[in-house]
């Protein structure tokens, strides 16, 4: 918080060049609008509902994408961890799908789904799954061996293990994992949407591409980037703070 004078000076600083350089008339208003056209578009938005439907839209499908991921990289990634031959042959495939922007399973999608919101869903959770798998798995190899070999001694099985001292361990590290997800997944459904065409945020900006309408693009872009920042600011800065107070890392 400390800190907060300095950002809103810095995003009224940008405002205010952006303005300027609209009254200087350097590109034309059809090209670049101001800021105020850009205000205006987001209240007319407000107003007539449809972008809150567009962000429900794009959040509901991003939390059942998220969900999935999430749930399906915590395993893969104790799996690898924990079961050498996993590691050794899912997981040389893990770090090669990482590589592939989720952006470029869309075709897939279509072709698998339809124009659906099965087939965005599946995008938003495969981009964002392997995040997870890589950094569950490395905070459940960078667990000291004799914290594991104690709980062991202490009667620790299974799911017990997994739960009781793997997951807890690992978490600071599962967090990073989860944050990353989180924008892979963000990115993912705003991409799926655009080229769907199909609801949502991303179906908002190609309705504005299609229209040429600039200030709206702009518009839906400011948006897309506020709910981030929100997420970010909201839930997973609290979340690492409490964590890392917790492990005694900060």
């Amino acid at each position: 918080m400390k800190y907060l004078p300095h950002r809103i000076l810095f995003y009224a600083g940008i405002l205010i060049v952006w303005q300027l350089v609209f009254m200087a008339g350097v590109w034309p208003s059809n090209v670049f609008p101001s800021p105020y056209e850009v205000v205006e578009d987001i209240a007319y938005g407000i107003t007539d509902g449809g972008l809150f439907y567009g962000i429900a839209t794009s959040m509901w499908r991003l939390l059942v994408g998220l969900g999935i991921a999430i749930t399906g990289g915590v395993i893969l990634g104790v799996l690898m961890a924990r079961v050498e031959v996993v590691n050794q042959t899912v997981g040389s495939l893990v770090l090669g799908l990482q590589s592939i922007p989720s952006i470029a399973w869309v075709p897939l999608a279509i072709l698998w789904y339809g124009l659906s919101d099965a087939g965005i869903i599946f995008v938003v959770a495969i981009g964002a799954i392997f995040a997870v798998t890589i950094n569950t798995y490395t905070g459940v190899k960078n667990i000291d061996p004799h914290y594991i070999e104690a709980a062991r001694n202490m009667g620790a099985r299974g799911m017990q293990l997994v739960f009781g001292v793997l997951l807890p361990a690992a978490f600071p590290y599962m967090i990073a994992g989860f944050k990353q997800g989180w924008a892979f997944a963000w990115r993912g459904v705003i991409g799926a949407e655009l080229l769907f065409a199909f609801l949502g945020l991303g179906h908002l900006l190609y309705a504005a591409r299609s229209l040429t309408d600039v200030s709206y693009v702009i518009a839906i872009m400011l948006v897309i980037m506020g709910i981030g920042l929100a997420v970010d600011g909201i839930v997973f800065k609290r979340v690492e703070h409490k964590v890392m107070s917790r492990w005694g890392l900060r």
